[in-house]
């Protein structure tokens, strides 16, 4: 596995592939490597000849100076991991190369990043958009992959390769969840071992949610009741729990004929968590 810090040479080594003919995943992440960054390279590895990775902590996506300073980083235990799954290339860029002295562009995507977690996190998305712009338009893959527990950044990645031409095929990943149904992320490591039990209030709200809409229940009803479920599990604050139309992100009042998800976010101690559900 190669473990490559400037740009410079990622570019040798991705001409080298090209010129044998070579297809390449890419799996862009923060680090703080778990199973489900892992799901993303055993897909990869199904999907093209070579497999990237990037680790970098994305200063431009964090609206709170606290939150990006308290997340999680472990290089060393995400390179053995990486080499383990059988990771070609590791590409651990720093803020300098990504954002050289004089950076002043910035990506948008209007309408399906301005609800949800737009409106709670003003301009996280912008950073999402323009990082992996960046990340793509350097690595230059033909998939790149990401997972559906974020499913509004899947939704605006796939909307911004898509209007800028970047010719990569964007492809989602099954959330991958504890054995308690948790979702799995970075963050639950910042959970305390009382947090972790009353976090999985969240995916149970949900679950709950869904089987009461399939059921005949109003959407309004249901949501009601899983927003009372997160209260009563202690969650400090409720930002959002809503079924949307799966594509455009969109609030639906009632479950149509095409594809839905149950989103919401909610924060547990000084842990902001999101989890989605298909319908």
């Amino acid at each position: 596995m190669q473990i490559i810090r400037d740009l410079s040479s990622i570019d040798d080594a991705l001409a080298d592939w090209a010129g044998e003919g070579d297809d390449i995943a890419f799996v862009p992440t923060m680090g703080a490597l778990h199973a489900g960054h892992l799901k993303l390279v055993e897909r990869a590895k199904e999907l093209a000849d070579r497999v990237v990775v990037s680790i970098f902590v994305n200063p431009l996506q964090f609206n709170d100076p606290s939150d990006l300073d308290r997340y999680p980083r472990q290089e060393m235990s995400d390179l053995a991991k990486l080499e383990v799954a059988g990771c070609d290339l590791v590409w651990l860029p720093t803020a300098a190369d990504l954002y050289p002295d004089g950076f002043a562009t910035s990506i948008s995507v209007a309408g399906i990043s301005e609800r949800w977690e737009g409106e709670h996190r003003p301009g996280h998305f912008d950073g999402v958009a323009t990082v992996v712009a960046k990340l793509l338009i350097s690595v230059v893959p033909t998939v790149a992959l990401f997972g559906e527990k974020d499913f509004q950044q899947l939704a605006v990645i796939r909307r911004m390769t898509q209007d800028l031409g970047l010719g990569t095929r964007i492809v989602g990943v099954a959330t991958v969840r504890d054995e308690d149904g948790l979702a799995l992320s970075s963050r639950n490591a910042l959970l305390s071992e009382d947090e972790r039990a009353r976090a999985v209030a969240l995916p149970n709200a949900l679950g709950e949610a869904a089987e009461a809409i399939k059921s005949g229940d109003s959407v309004g009803a249901a949501l009601n009741v899983a927003r009372s479920r997160l209260t009563n599990a202690d969650f400090s604050q409720v930002d959002y729990v809503a079924l949307v139309d799966g594509a455009t992100l969109e609030p639906l009042s009632e479950r149509g004929n095409g594809e839905a998800r149950l989103i919401a976010a909610a924060t547990i101690g000084a842990t902001r968590l999101i989890d989605n559900l298909a319908l």
